[in-house]
């Protein structure tokens, strides 16, 4: 498992302006049916909430950030490469030269900052955890104490936990490389 973590890596596609999310959708589907779920992870179409006031009232849409970008999480084999490139929608990868080249993956920093700006925790690691399951805290404000989850966000990677302190019951939203389970 940690042989695949280390070799994903996240890439850019440009697309369509537009056809964003219809690519998002394909590039889904064909890792799907030509069962590339060991190299196509996960794909994302930045966006953020917009304000906007029409006829005095607010609405709040979702506005693309990079329009005619999608964002890719896969390790780069011949065959992830051809089935993405080939997505209809998607006209190339970025940081490609072109020719059969294969493209350059975003840095750490800046896959980090996109993330966290679509609310994803950037250090997500998948954990099988359940509710009322116990588990101890490594990091933060209460570090070293034991509690009980009581609620899980796998998609951000979170948790809250019910620990005891000074006698009354608190809870703590968490992110999952910041508890372990207890043995």
């Amino acid at each position: 498992m940690e042989q695949i973590e280390s070799q994903k890596q996240w890439y850019v596609l440009h697309t369509y302006s537009g056809y964003e999310n219809k690519v998002k959708q394909n590039i889904e589907l064909r890792a799907a049916s030509m069962g590339m779920e060991e190299n196509i992870f996960r794909v994302i179409v930045p966006e953020q909430e917009k304000t906007e006031v029409k006829d005095g009232k607010e609405k709040v849409k979702m506005e693309k950030t990079f329009p005619g970008y999608v964002l890719v999480e896969m390790i780069m084999s011949d065959e992830a490469w051809y089935i993405v490139r080939n997505t209809p929608g998607v006209t190339g990868f970025v940081g490609s030269h072109g020719a059969g080249s294969k493209p350059a993956p975003l840095l750490p920093e800046e896959v980090d900052h996109l993330l966290r700006s679509e609310g994803i925790n950037p250090r997500h690691r998948d954990m099988d955890v359940e509710l009322g399951e116990r588990v101890t805290i490594n990091e933060g404000a209460f570090s070293g104490m034991e509690g009980t989850i009581t609620e899980t966000e796998p998609e951000k990677g979170k948790v809250k936990v019910l620990v005891e302190m000074f006698g009354r019951e608190t809870t703590a939203e968490l992110e999952y490389d910041q508890i372990s389970k207890l043995d």
